[in-house]
């Protein structure tokens, strides 16, 4: 069975993606299974509620350096804010998005899915989850 991942992304992220401006989101960590399929988005900040799914085509690994040369044009962010998230790290990962499909409305992660908490980075959630 595919897995979903659950992503907190911060809510200027989240427009900027929605947006098509942004079409990679950036990770420190990779994901430890590779049956991922859907990233499930949640807009955290004064947001706090999941707002709909990402497809993705790949995750791009190697230094900051080249991954910043690699994706600068559709970052969706600041060289500065770049460099500063991956300080003293010597890989990043860079998930290029395909495709955000939103929810016709934003689902409170708590009333919805009891037990179900944002996480500080990501959380594997099975399709049945959600």
């Amino acid at each position: 069975m595919l897995m979903k991942v659950l992503l907190s992304i911060k809510p200027q992220y989240v427009e900027k993606i929605i947006s098509g401006e942004k079409r990679y989101e950036f990770r420190k960590k990779e994901f430890k299974r590779k049956d991922i399929n859907t990233i499930v988005v949640y807009s955290s900040g004064n947001v706090r509620k999941l707002v709909g799914e990402i497809n993705f085509t790949s995750i791009l690994c190697d230094t900051p350096s080249i991954i910043w040369q690699k994706t600068q044009a559709k970052s969706g962010m600041t060289e500065d804010c770049f460099m500063q998230y991956y300080m003293n790290k010597d890989k990043a990962y860079a998930i290029a998005i395909d495709s955000f499909r939103p929810y016709k409305e934003p689902i409170d992660i708590i009333a919805k899915y009891p037990g179900v908490k944002a996480p500080q980075s990501y959380r594997y959630i099975d399709e049945s989850d959600f």
